[in-house]
């Protein structure tokens, strides 16, 4: 039987059919460009007429076209006309900055905001505004653009290896957006007076006073958008075919990627200086834009710019009718609750066509040490001096020996006795088991998300039970403070049960897990940020909590957490060779008949139970799940049974000389000690990443 040749198409029809395509591509085109135009138009319309006083339209349209000097005219060109136009160019900025760096990392989640750079730019502001207060008022853009820049550098460093996925991507976006909000905090934390006005920006508003931040900036973006789709936009067209097919065509591939990141994180860096850190429209215009079939970047870029401006002036305008006549709610909340939803669909496609993840949960080989006893020696031995050191240090030091004979019931005297005993006995005790289950339920997250960067973060967990503390600390202060742990703790579990259940497709993939807890951690920042903004004066006790104290800790605390860990724990000792069996795949696990999702279910209640007790009680710690992990698998065995209890006594060295440092560093006043983890962990951490790039995850 001989197979019978289809005779090729003319070559006529062929390009009719090319032609035909491109048409239909182009008509599409400016139809989402002519419906961006009509939103953004009536859209301005509204958000000009909202404010204190009602001005009609004929009397704005004079106010723009001929003004007499009226207080109405002058309401309308130098309160409201900034406004809006401050939102159509950091709109705009966004909406480029996406789809530049989602082009130069050909990474469906890659924004400003998930990059890192919000993060770098806010801080840089915050510190200029502190230390450096010439610097704004020199260029407030180059600030930004500094921090943003180098920001994204780490970010892009840390994420590209032998095996860079959308999720390295995110995952180190997300750990170094942590590391440098926890350094924006505690700036805040203690410059409260001076720049509580910089809070309600860093949330994203468009709050303008006069032109002059637009007059410095506005024809940066129009440069920015002009290059890019004039210059770039063929080049960027070529770059998504991949980076052999665009160097067999002539392209300057390492060009192009170092022009196009610094055009993105300089349009990022601007959008923060007009309007502050908002969230995720350089991710949902990009997409919403693609959805339509536009793919050739002469078009995307401009449309995108469009749509970027159309989402955030609709944002400030659902704001301003939430919020009242006379108060304020910043744009940027409003997008990061609607952009939190579109990360989780993105994350939910992304995470099914990556499989269930490939990346091992270690950052490093684990090393078998030549001695096992000098190992576990040498950790017990540093703990006992950590407990020590935190016995003896504090606004007011001790000796060793005023210690040793309090703990004998011999004190010296009743202030010693109080010192040890009622303070820095059970502060120190919880420190050390609230690190020990942060720890051990950063570990349970890594092996079964089978990714280095995961940590309760990841699945819901902490930033659920900042939501239920900041409901009891805010929202209802009349009730018993002593219902804010179970708050916490229902917040948490609340949290992890939407993460898991929207990331249920056939089952859960760790790759999805993932990527859908960072769009939810998203969303639950914004809420946190909405319920602060709300209520001003609450600032200072929001942001302790959110940032991770020991302070005041005592022996009712540690009896409320105790349980859980003598429960908990072990639990996941005995879990722990599923651990083992999920770092081989999937298909091994099923092949000895486990019943991997009822299994993987399991390990993570264990982890949320571990790290809900934990938080309720000392607060919103990060890091402690991320370093600790690491640092075990570094000096023992890589099988969990060893790992575990391991990872618990890492994690309350960890945590009690945080909490040790943060007495005592500016005694009197004292730094929350999740600051004082951060703000160690961070570097120890993008040390680890660093050394993972070159192996195959």
């Amino acid at each position: 039987m001989h197979a019978t040749a289809t005779p090729a198409p003319p070559t006529g029809t062929v390009q009719a059919g090319t032609q035909a395509q491109d048409a239909q591509r182009t008509g599409r085109g400016l139809l989402v460009v002519g419906v961006g135009a009509f939103l953004l138009i009536a859209l301005v319309i509204v958000h000009v007429r909202q404010g204190m006083a009602t001005i009609a339209p004929d009397e704005i349209v004079r106010a723009i076209v001929n003004p007499d000097g009226s207080p109405e005219h002058q309401v309308v060109r130098y309160a409201r006309l900034p406004r809006v136009a401050a939102g159509i160019v950091a709109g705009a900025a966004l909406g480029i900055a996406g789809v530049l760096l989602q082009a130069v990392t050909r990474n469906p989640l890659a924004s400003a905001s998930t990059v890192g750079v919000n993060a770098g730019a806010y801080l840089a502001v915050i510190a200029a505004a502190i230390f450096a207060p010439g610097l704004l008022a020199f260029s407030s853009p180059l600030v930004a653009f500094i921090g943003g820049m180098i920001a994204a550098i780490v970010v892009y460093a840390l994420a590209s290896s032998a095996s860079s996925t959308p999720t390295r991507l995110a995952l180190a976006g997300m750990a170094i957006t942590l590391g440098l909000g926890s350094i924006t905090s505690t700036l805040i934390l203690f410059n409260e007076y001076t720049i509580t006005g910089l809070y309600f920006w860093g949330s994203g508003t468009l709050i303008q006073r006069n032109w002059d931040t637009l007059d410095g900036t506005w024809y940066w973006i129009a440069l920015i958008a002009i290059v890019a789709t004039v210059v770039l936009a063929k080049s960027l067209d070529v770059l998504g075919l991949g980076d052999e097919v665009a160097t067999s065509l002539g392209q300057n591939v390492q060009g192009i990627r170092i022009v196009a990141t610094l055009l993105g994180v300089m349009a990022a860096a601007i959008s923060v200086t007009i309007a502050g850190s908002i969230a995720f429209i350089g991710l949902i215009a990009p997409h919403l834009v693609r959805l339509s079939g536009i793919r050739n970047h002469r078009l995307l870029l401009p449309a995108a710019a469009l749509w970027g401006a159309v989402i955030l002036v609709a944002a400030d305008v659902v704001g301003r009718l939430y919020a009242g006549q006379y108060n304020e709610v910043p744009a940027g909340i409003f997008t990061a609750l609607v952009g939190a939803p579109w990360m989780i669909w993105l994350a939910r496609r992304v995470g099914s066509s990556h499989g269930a993840g490939t990346q091992s949960a270690s950052l490093v080989p684990a090393r078998r040490p030549g001695r096992q006893w000098l190992v576990w020696g040498g950790a017990t031995a540093l703990l006992l001096a950590m407990m020590l050191t935190a016995l003896v240090l504090g606004d007011k030091d001790l000796t060793i020996v005023d210690v040793a004979r309090t703990l004998v019931g011999n004190a010296p005297d009743v202030l010693t006795h109080d010192a040890v005993l009622s303070h820095r006995m059970p502060r120190m005790l919880v420190a050390g088991m609230a690190g020990a289950a942060l720890a051990v339920s950063g570990l349970l997250v890594q092996g079964i998300v089978r990714n280095p960067l995961a940590a309760p973060d990841l699945v819901g967990i902490t930033p659920g039970a900042s939501i239920g503390a900041l409901v009891v600390l805010i929202v209802l202060p009349d009730i018993p403070i002593s219902v804010l742990p179970i708050a916490a703790f229902v917040g948490a579990w609340a949290s992890f049960a939407l993460v898991y259940a929207m990331s249920w497709s056939n089952g859960v993939s760790p790759t999805r897990l993932a990527l859908v807890g960072i769009g939810a951690s998203a969303a639950a920042g914004a809420i946190t940020n909405l319920i602060i903004i709300k209520n001003p004066m609450q600032l200072t006790s929001a942001l302790t909590w959110l940032s991770g104290s020991t302070y005041a800790r005592g022996w009712n605390d540690l009896l409320q957490l105790l349980p859980w860990m003598l429960v908990l724990l072990p639990m996941a000792w005995l879990a722990s060779r599923w651990l083992d069996l999920f770092a081989l795949g999937e298909d091994i696990p099923r092949g000895l008949g486990i019943a991997l999702e009822r299994s993987r279910l399991g390990l993570l209640a264990i982890a949320v139970a571990l790290a809900a007790s934990a938080v309720s009680v000392v607060g919103a710690i990060g890091f402690i799940g991320l370093l600790a992990p690491h640092a075990s698998r570094m000096v023992v065995p890589g099988r969990h049974r060893l790992l575990i209890p391991f990872t618990a006594l890492s994690g309350a060295v960890l945590l009690i000389g945080a909490d040790t440092a943060g007495r005592t560093v500016m005694a009197p006043d004292e730094i929350p000690s999740g600051l004082i983890a951060a703000a160690l962990g961070t570097p120890y951490f993008l040390w680890l990443l660093w050394r993972s790039r070159q192996v195959r995850q």
